[in-house]
């Protein structure tokens, strides 16, 4: 019952963010433009809605002085941008349900696919777990966590604002897509 309030609490807040955002001035949105582009030394042969950010990292990391040695991320369907992120981190966490979720279009399980299809990378650790599960836990702290699940306000405002906590720097996926994240 607390989660549903909370996630009442979650979607009020942004009706009211919304509102409030039409009568007084906001923060500036500051685009990140990369000043170089290059290619991981890894990469996943699948379809993915990553394809090209994995080109920016190391200029991300360089940029905003990232350390390297824990990165984490929150939504690995595929493995696609997990694969990516091991080439420029010692050590990457991937925390997915591996479900889909109400924006996937593949709702079946894809644990067993995805552990078997990463398990050439030894630095890549996966965990089924929800978020929400997985932030109850004390993990430390990561040079970068990578946030890209299901793509609610509520969701990612719990889980941005955990990950703001416990990182360096935390990046977003889908914030164009789905307006409510942005």
């Amino acid at each position: 019952m607390r989660g549903y309030q909370l996630s009442q609490e979650y979607e009020f807040a942004y009706k009211l963010s919304v509102l409030l955002g039409k009568v007084r001035t906001t923060v500036p949105i500051v685009p990140y433009i990369p000043t170089r582009r290059q290619p991981p030394q890894r990469s996943l042969n699948v379809v993915s809605a990553w394809e090209g950010n994995q080109n920016i990292l190391a200029d991300l990391i360089e940029r905003f002085h990232i350390d390297t040695k824990r990165c984490l991320e929150f939504g690995v369907e595929y493995g696609f941008s997990a694969v990516a992120l091991s080439s420029f981190f010692a050590s990457v966490t991937g925390v997915d349900t591996f479900h889909g979720d109400q924006h996937t279009i593949n709702k079946d399980d894809i644990f067993d696919e995805t552990v078997r299809r990463l398990s050439p990378y030894s630095n890549i650790e996966l965990i089924r777990s929800d978020y929400r599960d997985f932030i109850k836990q004390e993990h430390g702290t990561y040079g970068l966590i990578h946030v890209d699940i299901i793509h609610t306000y509520a969701d990612t405002f719990a889980c941005g604002l955990w990950s703001a906590r416990h990182s360096d720097c935390t990046i977003f996926h889908d914030t164009n897509s789905f307006a409510p994240v942005r």
